[in-house]
């Protein structure tokens, strides 16, 4: 039931765009905005369609600015958001949101780290309050990071230590792809690392980033954007604005030699490649181009590497990959990111096989294009998917919220499907042969321990 209704929303939507798009050439969503003198931003999105709201607060900070040699802070910090304040004690946040009918979560990325919740209209002020009582303070104790910590490392343990291919294929790929530490590093984090953070680390993150003007709050739901802004000013407008630091130098140029690196796992039953592009820049003419042909390449089973070399050649079991693979989309993301790829292949083949596939897929878009048909299959399920990412409340909050971080604009959210529209086969033709090179891979190849021929080669100097 839940899919039907999924599909006729977004095909009345996709209708909708075109009809509208038509006369205005602009498809708008309702957004509105206010930023508190202490630098907070507040978007809200009114929908009384139901009587619920989806929140979002989201700190422009992620993993790329954690501490050096304190890595997997910013993953750790975000857990240690939920283990209470002086006024409200753990507990407290699942009671009040769960209580009601409500969920919420939260996650850590390169470049920022977003709490959601969703629940009931009446509910709104409560989370408000909750929201704001953790960014004014937290429960700073030694048992609550030795707590954390501990599990920080338990998840470690079961989605990398003891997992076959270990998202070597996130962790490892930066780490080769990048040079420099913001971007190279271990967002998990190493035990040491994790270990080695102290109180005064977390004090320190917390009196840094997460203060008001370094978050975006977004509401949307059942409620007026002058309600909400109320709210907003009722709970946040006392917190007071600290300075931030200035930003570091991300940026990184494509790289201009192949990188290449041989491992093995020992829980592995079959050889894996992990393969990186660096992307272009966010708000850069070829971003959006670009994540047209990502999933023109690897979006779905209709993409040419798995229409190619999974059910074609053979070659491969699977592939699965996109921009900003595995922690987001291409939409996103702030600093230098890669258009990633984790792919099974078949014993019998060999890497340089399943490479030399892909660089002829890659070659044909590169020198033809891509037919109008393909393309327009391509874009309608871009549409479709962005519009079905907006569907919800909770995550329309969120995607909105993130787009006024990362981009300066939650209105991004209504432009997108034009920028998407406007792409063609000369855009997709020459990002191909821009950012898709040999020279700008890099390459892991992870075998199973009994099928190693050679041990595992060091990482090349960079």
């Amino acid at each position: 039931m839940r899919t039907v209704r999924l599909s006729a929303l977004v095909a009345g939507l996709c209708l909708a765009f075109a009809a509208h798009a038509a006369d205005t050439d602009t498809w708008k969503l309702p957004v509105a905005v206010k930023k508190l003198d202490n630098g907070l931003t507040v978007v809200v999105s009114e929908d009384h369609s139901s009587p619920t709201v989806g929140i979002s607060m989201v700190y422009h900070v992620g993993m790329r600015l954690e501490p050096q040699n304190r890595t997997g802070f910013a993953h750790l910090f975000e857990h240690l958001m939920f283990e209470g304040t002086p006024d409200a004690p753990k507990g407290t946040f699942e009671r009040v949101i769960q209580g009601g009918g409500g969920v919420f979560n939260g996650s850590t990325r390169a470049d920022y780290t977003n709490y959601i919740a969703s629940a009931p209209s009446s509910a709104l002020a409560p989370i408000l309050w909750l929201e704001a009582d953790r960014m004014k303070s937290l429960d700073f104790s030694a048992k609550n990071l030795a707590n954390q910590q501990n599990v920080v490392k338990e998840e470690i343990r079961v989605n990398v230590k003891n997992q076959p291919y270990g998202l070597f294929f996130w962790t490892d790929l930066n780490r080769l792809a990048f040079d420099k530490w913001a971007n190279d590093h271990d967002g998990y984090g190493s035990f040491k690392d994790l270990d080695h953070a102290s109180i005064a680390d977390v004090k320190t993150f917390h009196d840094t980033f997460y203060q008001p003007a370094n978050a975006v709050l977004g509401i949307a739901g059942d409620v007026t954007p002058e309600q909400a802004f109320a709210l907003a000013q009722k709970y946040f407008g006392s917190l007071p604005a600290r300075a931030l630091p200035p930003r570091p130098d991300v940026s990184e140029p494509l790289n201009t030699k192949t990188r290449h690196e041989e491992q093995t796992d020992a829980l592995a039953k079959v050889p894996a490649l992990a393969i990186g592009w660096k992307m272009p820049a966010r708000g850069s003419k070829d971003q959006i181009p670009m994540m047209v042909l990502s999933q023109l390449l690897v979006g779905d089973d209709a993409s040419r590497f798995y229409q190619g070399l999974v059910k074609g050649r053979e070659l491969l079991l699977n592939i699965n990959g996109g921009v900003n693979f595995p922690l987001g989309d291409g939409s996103d993301y702030a600093g230098p990111t890669l258009l990633g790829l984790f792919a099974l292949y078949k014993p019998n083949g060999t890497p340089e096989q399943v490479l030399a596939a892909i660089d002829e897929e890659i070659g044909k878009v590169a020198s033809d294009g891509v037919d109008d048909a393909t393309l327009a299959r391509v874009k309608t399920k871009m549409l479709s998917d962005w519009y079905g990412g907006l569907e919800s409340f909770l995550g329309r909050a969120d995607t909105l919220a993130k787009l006024q971080t990362l981009w300066g604009d939650a209105n991004v959210a209504s432009r997108m499907p034009g920028w998407i529209e406007a792409v063609n086969s000369d855009d997709i033709k020459r990002v191909a042969r821009a950012y898709l090179t040999d020279a700008n891979r890099s390459v892991i190849v992870r075998r199973p321990v009994a099928a190693a021929a050679t041990p595992a080669a060091k990482t090349p100097a960079k």
